[in-house]
């Protein structure tokens, strides 16, 4: 079985980012029945050396969407605007990510595949192709930052399992699975 670029990338961008959105809607609706302030959740971190929730959920979008546009301009740095704020601001990032990901021609990712791209970060380099960069920096780091803004809100209390992570998966339909 060939697996195409596309196919590697896009539909698990796509199902985690379907999770994260959900985990907002949750965590926004606990916050309110709980009477917990949002910026308790918002700004939360799992250590003091680590990034706040915020970031993390912002982080899927770089990672997912920011990656894909960094291999079409053959670069990629990290984005250093400071995450969204609110609950509806976030889930305001991960929707537009998510259509904007709907939009990518298969054809078009498929087709950049083997180009050299570049990721660069405070006068340092690394060189990598497409592929590489995609399966091996910005997939595992969108995984990365997906799983810390779960386990925050896993921290902080909300009562969410694994399915709220993984959401709904790729599977076959009945219909072929027997063909």
């Amino acid at each position: 079985m060939s697996l195409s670029l596309y196919e590697a990338v896009i539909p698990s961008f796509q199902q985690i980012l379907t999770s994260v959105a959900a985990l907002l809607d949750k965590a926004e609706a606990w916050c309110a029945e709980s009477g917990i302030a949002p910026e308790d959740i918002i700004q939360a971190r799992l250590a003091p050396d680590m990034l706040p929730f915020a970031y993390q959920v912002k982080s899927t979008a770089v990672h997912s969407l920011g990656a894909i546009e960094g291999v079409r301009r053959r670069t990629f740095s990290p984005d250093m605007e400071p995450p969204p704020e609110t609950f509806p601001d976030l889930a305001k990032r991960i929707v537009d990510t998510r259509a904007a990901l709907a939009a990518i021609d298969p054809q078009e990712l498929n087709g950049l595949e083997g180009r050299p791209m570049r990721f660069s970060v405070r006068g340092h380099y690394a060189e990598y192709t497409t592929e590489s960069f995609l399966l091996s920096f910005s997939k595992p780091n969108f995984y990365f930052h997906a799983t810390t803004a779960y386990d925050i809100l896993r921290w902080k209390g909300l009562v969410i399992g694994k399915v709220d992570f993984l959401g709904r998966l790729n599977m076959v339909k009945a219909d072929d699975a027997s063909a």
